[in-house]
């Protein structure tokens, strides 16, 4: 394949690359730089390109490992490790949710909303927040299932509405 036959059938590529790196990556942003680096790589593996291939899945198979690779790297970069002698930090809680005195106002005044519901309401829901499933939930409070995951739907409704200068 010649050197302008290549970089034009690349370039028709494009649209369909940035459709899939906007996938890969949900960020408009991420996603262009993603596009960015998997035509850079093609151009420079360009000679490793055989005529009889898929032109296409070549080039998308390059954006897929990019994405894999960045997406370890950064995992690996967010892993923790603890080097103290007897393994301390290994047992602290990595955000407790009160790092600032923002955050310990935001979860008392969550908990005040939560505390205010009714009590059909407030009993499921905090339940469910322990990490009970919706069949125990039901099972405790002798309540049909639908009943149980209407009333915590409601509940998260509300809780939406009475806190909605939280959202961002």
């Amino acid at each position: 394949m010649s050197n302008t036959s290549f970089r034009s059938r690349l370039i028709g590529l494009q649209t369909n690359l940035l459709n899939f790196a906007i996938v890969l990556t949900s960020n408009k942003d991420d996603a262009y730089d993603l596009l960015q680096d998997t035509t850079l790589k093609a151009l420079d593996n360009e000679e490793k390109y055989t005529d009889n291939t898929n032109f296409k899945g070549w080039v998308f198979t390059i954006m897929r490992n990019i994405f894999i690779n960045k997406y370890r790297r950064m995992m690996r970069a967010a892993t923790i490790i603890d080097t103290s002698d007897d393994l301390y930090q290994l047992n602290l809680p990595q955000n407790s949710g009160f790092d600032s005195p923002e955050s310990s106002f935001a979860v008392n005044e969550i908990m005040g909303a939560i505390q205010a519901f009714p009590t059909e309401y407030r009993v499921p829901f905090s339940m469910h927040l322990a990490g009970f499933r919706y069949s125990e939930i039901a099972e405790k409070m002798h309540l049909p299932l639908g009943t149980i995951k209407s009333r915590i739907f409601y509940a998260r409704q509300n809780l939406r509405s009475t806190l909605k200068d939280y959202q961002q």
